[in-house]
């Protein structure tokens, strides 16, 4: 059977692999790793939307109450940035959310997330793979207690707090396709004055027989939405409602390079701060923080490094090409409700395409994309030695101008794009990342990048 191991966001596997007693297996690691480090506040295990995550969610809280932690279990499926905020709110040693994200139906997972509400280190996740051992819980009587709480009121009440938005003005259509942001991100929506029309924002275990990716794809029927019902901007998050998807009425699918640019050039106009982004993120938020006298940082794929960026450099904002997105005075984890509440406020100052017209305009156009290559998580490490022998010195047409290795290899050219090459965190695939001023450039450059990788697979 396959090991146990937490990737980019925790542990996420098929439900003939992620079952319930391995589920208990890392509940017991999570409670040894808390012990040995002296945490004896109560902890807080939230669940998403799939049919199998309150089973697994009263396993986990079962285990942590075998170990003497009080244990706070929410009343319904609540989004796992809902859950990250109860942490700091309530003072709490930590969380576990049971969740597999966007993936489809018959996956599931688990995230341990730390007392500072970000996502945990490798160094914190190595010391509970570490301590992976069958359950050797205390006598009954010396049980904590399991208590049921309803944590999305204290979120909303701060998000709102924060954000301060006034959507008095604004019809916004809401997609949660059928993850744990319906009645949430919505409801938020509505309490900031919006029109909110609601799309598969029903529970379905299946989620309409697809799987919660706000992917392009995914999102037409949102778009088409938005379009039949004049609204303002369409809103969409993931299965468990960290991260984000917009459509607007001139465009459809925004792309969430363009959305973190259009945000961070709204907040810039009352604040000041560095952003935080990735390593597969658009150079397009280095040229708005140039315009401004503000630094960029980037960092490898994967929010636990944006989260601890932003912490070292009290960052403004910080965010991924992915869609996940936070910002200062918030939790250092990613949140597509809090982020549906600032979406609407960047859109009531000024509409989204507006908006990012005018940064194309004074920045220049940005294309990005990736493909995926095939590659078992066994030969991602060879391969990526491999590929350290074969960089090019030009890619379609233009030279490499530097090579940055820290997250694969990202080739920065001369015309000012580039090309990344990096395993994925949580499939057998290999990304291909590229950034250019045109489409057809950008393709060129994706095409290149396959052709590069795949003879080395």
């Amino acid at each position: 059977m396959d090991k146990i191991a937490f990737g980019t966001d925790g542990w996420r596997a098929t439900l003939d692999v992620f079952t319930d007693e391995r589920v208990r297996i890392v509940g017991e690691a999570v409670a040894t790793y808390l012990e040995e480090e002296g945490y004896t506040d109560p902890v807080i295990i939230g669940y998403d939307a799939r049919e199998t995550s309150p089973g697994f969610a009263e396993s986990l809280a079962e285990i942590m109450a075998g170990h003497g932690f009080d244990v706070l279990l929410p009343e319904r499926d609540c989004p796992t940035p809902v859950i990250a905020y109860a942490i700091v709110n309530r003072g709490l040693s930590c969380a576990l959310m049971v969740t597999a994200s966007h993936n489809p139906p018959e996956y599931n997972g688990v995230k341990f997330i730390p007392e500072d509400g970000a996502p945990a280190l490798p160094e914190r996740t190595e010391k509970i793979v570490d301590n992976l051992a069958e359950p050797d819980l205390l006598p009954e009587e010396e049980w904590g207690e399991i208590t049921e709480i309803d944590p999305i009121p204290d979120h909303a009440e701060h998000a709102t707090d924060l954000v301060g938005a006034d959507l008095s003005d604004l019809t916004i259509v809401y997609d949660a396709l059928h993850g744990s942001g319906r009645g949430v991100t919505d409801a938020l929506l509505e309490s900031a004055g919006a029109e909110v029309i609601t799309r598969r924002c029903t529970q379905d275990p299946d989620f309409g027989g697809g799987e919660p990716e706000p992917s392009p794809s995914n999102l037409q029927p949102l778009a088409d939405a938005v379009e039949e019902h004049d609204a303002d901007l369409g809103i969409a998050n993931d299965g468990d409602a960290d991260r984000i998807a917009i459509t607007t009425p001139e465009r459809g699918y925004l792309d969430e390079n363009l959305f973190f640019a259009a945000v961070y050039d709204y907040l810039l106009e009352s604040d000041s701060g560095p952003a935080v982004r990735s390593v597969s993120t658009t150079f397009l938020i280095d040229r708005i923080a140039e315009a401004n006298g503000e630094e960029v940082v980037e960092v490898p794929v994967g929010f636990k490094w944006v989260g601890k960026a932003m912490g070292d450099s009290d960052a403004l904002i910080g965010g991924e090409e992915s869609g996940g997105f936070s910002i200062r005075g918030h939790i250092r984890e990613k949140d597509g409700v809090l982020m549906a509440l600032l979406a609407g406020a960047v859109t009531a100052e000024k509409p989204l395409d507006e908006r990012v017209d005018a940064l194309l305009e004074e920045h220049g156009e940005i294309h990005a994309s990736k493909r995926s290559v095939d590659c078992p998580d066994s030969e991602k490490e060879r391969v990526l030695d491999d590929l350290e022998d074969h960089i090019p010195e030009s890619v379609a047409g233009s030279a490499v101008a530097n090579t940055v290795t820290l997250d694969g290899f990202k080739l920065l050219l001369e015309d000012g794009s580039w090309l990344l090459i990096r395993p994925s965190g949580t499939e057998p695939k290999l990304r291909v990342y590229g950034e250019a001023g045109s489409d057809e450039r950008l393709q060129t450059l994706l095409d290149e990048g396959v052709d590069l990788v795949e003879p080395l697979v």
